[in-house]
């Protein structure tokens, strides 16, 4: 399919009659439930699953600590990681390995991380789900340019912004207006960009939940995190504490991403700029997403866990850059019900809610808690993702050990104390096409992404709704506050939509609303897809909390 036909394809694609819009046979394998983007086949031979022992990302202590603050220091470096058995994967990693370090902290006090670029590109960092300043929250071409041992960090610098003035020559931004007549020169004055390092601070005004951090670069965030810059960041809180939830090694972060490999060992990608410097974009067939066929569990290939007839906590996370997973339990437990959230994006849900299954979309975080007691000893029950095929239909397995143990963990019926926000209180609502243009490519509100254009000025403590609209699949991103949704297809949410969110997935042709509240933080913030070859090729937005 030529450039210019695969443009058109949804174009006027708006609401539930849109779908006669598609009549293309391509089009229609965009719009199948579980499959956004296009799979990237592995050149290796692939391993054998349930090989590998899952591991755990190492939990980062701060180098010092005061009455308010505990101080972190990451450095973003190449290393060469064993992520298939016997090869080595060259990798851009957090303090040399994928995941990157996990932060734990606590809920009221200071984190303040400071982050030393020693990659062979810039980079950008945003704590995914953060309640964070503006000049913290990593603005897209907030750059932190390489260090000496990186590279030369003020010519890539000024490639990087070269590129992101001519984001206009990107594949499928042909005509992009605005940025074609984006200065170099007004690209760096708007940009907060600093050589070597940079400090980032996080408040702590946010209650107990897993987040993440990851790069954020303008045009090349799908190959910054395909490469390996993800982690987890862990908030914890009293309320949180005073539950008997499943802890200490019963209590899991899972980080889920899916990856190809070459013959070599080393990560395939279909970057236009395989530098991954100048030029952002993936080549044509790979616009609507990247799928691996290696399903990757902290780091390793389908891994497998020995777990005691205990309750377990699972923490995960959906770190792909386009794949959706519908995950369930096989076999099932007696009775069902076997995957019980306590949480989601934005911690503790007020309730627990039982699911056989969840689905879990790109940069979504599921808190759950699985009672392996219910299994006899002996049983390896697996982790299935039902939206893929042959090898990534398996994401991981847990084998059920005989021996004796003692779990005096459980879940109570009321998990947090939660407010709802009143939609009568709402100041105004606004509406937020996500939508691929026939002549601009992926865009919000019919416009491609061009860094200080505000599509909103929300005022600093108001609530407002934001409706959010599809062609085709798209998960919604929002910064610096989570939300509550308040309808699909104005119907109830879904069965996945409970408490606090910061990413919302939307279907092809769905309608979502959602209210948010505006506190704290006045500046400049993110609104995006996070289908991640969407999100570099343009589906994004600033708005300017005032």
């Amino acid at each position: 399919m030529n450039r210019r036909r695969f443009l058109g394809i949804g174009a006027a694609a708006v609401g539930a009659g849109a779908l006669g819009a598609f009549a293309v046979p391509a089009a229609a394998r965009l719009l199948t439930e579980g499959q956004p983007g296009l799979l990237l086949s592995s050149a290796v031979e692939l391993p054998e699953a349930f090989q590998v022992p899952l591991p755990l990302p190492p939990v980062l202590r701060p180098v010092r600590s005061d009455g308010s603050t505990d101080y972190y220091e990451i450095t973003q470096q190449v290393a060469r990681l064993e992520i298939l058995p016997g090869l080595r994967t060259e990798s851009w990693t957090y303090g040399g390995s994928y995941p990157g370090p996990t932060l734990a902290v606590r809920a009221g006090r200071e984190t303040v991380v400071r982050h030393r670029n020693e990659l062979p590109v810039p980079s950008v960092v945003h704590l995914h789900g953060g309640h964070t300043p503006a000049d913290s929250d990593g603005y897209p071409i907030d750059l932190i340019l390489p260090t000496a041992s990186g590279g030369s960090g003020d010519a890539k610098g000024h490639a990087a912004m070269a590129g992101m003035a001519g984001m206009a020559g990107r594949a499928g931004m042909e005509g992009m207006e605005g940025m074609e007549g984006m200065e170099h020169g007004a690209a760096l004055a708007l940009a907060r960009t600093t050589n070597g390092d940079r400090t980032y601070t996080y408040p702590g005004r946010q209650r107990a939940a897993t987040l993440w951090y990851h790069d954020h670069r303008m045009g090349f965030t799908g190959p910054g995190i395909w490469r390996g810059l993800s982690g987890f960041h862990l908030v914890h809180d009293d309320e949180e504490d005073a539950l008997p939830l499943p802890r200490g090694d019963r209590d899991l972060p899972l980080m889920l991403a899916d990856r190809a490999f070459a013959e070599d060992g080393s990560l395939r990608y279909p970057a236009i700029d395989p530098a991954a410097l100048t030029v952002p974009g993936v080549t044509d067939e790979y616009m609507n997403g990247v799928l691996g066929d290696v399903l990757l569990v902290n780091g390793a290939p389908w891994p497998r866990l020995d777990v005691d007839r205990a309750r377990y906590r699972l923490r995960l996370l959906n770190a792909s850059n386009a794949r959706l997973y519908r995950l369930e339990l096989d076999p099932q437990p007696a009775g069902g019900d076997a995957l019980v959230q306590i949480g989601g994006d934005g911690g503790l849900l007020e309730a627990p809610v039982a699911h056989d299954a969840v689905e879990i979309a790109p940069a979504e975080r599921f808190d759950l808690v699985v009672d392996f007691s219910r299994y006899p000893p002996g049983t390896s029950v697996r982790l299935m993702n039902r939206l893929g095929s042959e090898r990534t239909a398996e994401v991981m397995r847990f084998d059920v050990s005989s021996r004796p143990v003692q779990d005096d963990s459980a879940v109570p019926e009321r998990l947090a104390a939660f407010e709802r926000l009143d939609p009568a209180a709402a100041a105004t609502t606004r509406t937020f096409g996500f939508r691929r243009s026939r002549n601009d490519g992926w865009t919000i509100n019919g416009r491609p992404y061009v860094p200080g254009r505000a599509l909103a000025r929300p005022a600093l403590g108001t609530t407002e709704i934001w409706r959010f609209f599809t062609d085709l699949h798209h998960p919604v991103h929002l910064h610096l506050d989570h939300f509550q949704v308040l309808s699909r297809n104005r119907r109830e949410p879904g069965p996945y939509d409970a408490g606090w969110k910061d990413t919302v997935d939307l279907r092809p042709t769905e309608a979502v609303e959602v209210l948010v509240r505006f506190t704290d933080y006045p500046g400049a913030y993110m609104l995006h897809c996070h289908n991640l070859e969407h999100e570099d090729m343009a589906m994004m937005a600033d708005f300017v909390v005032e």
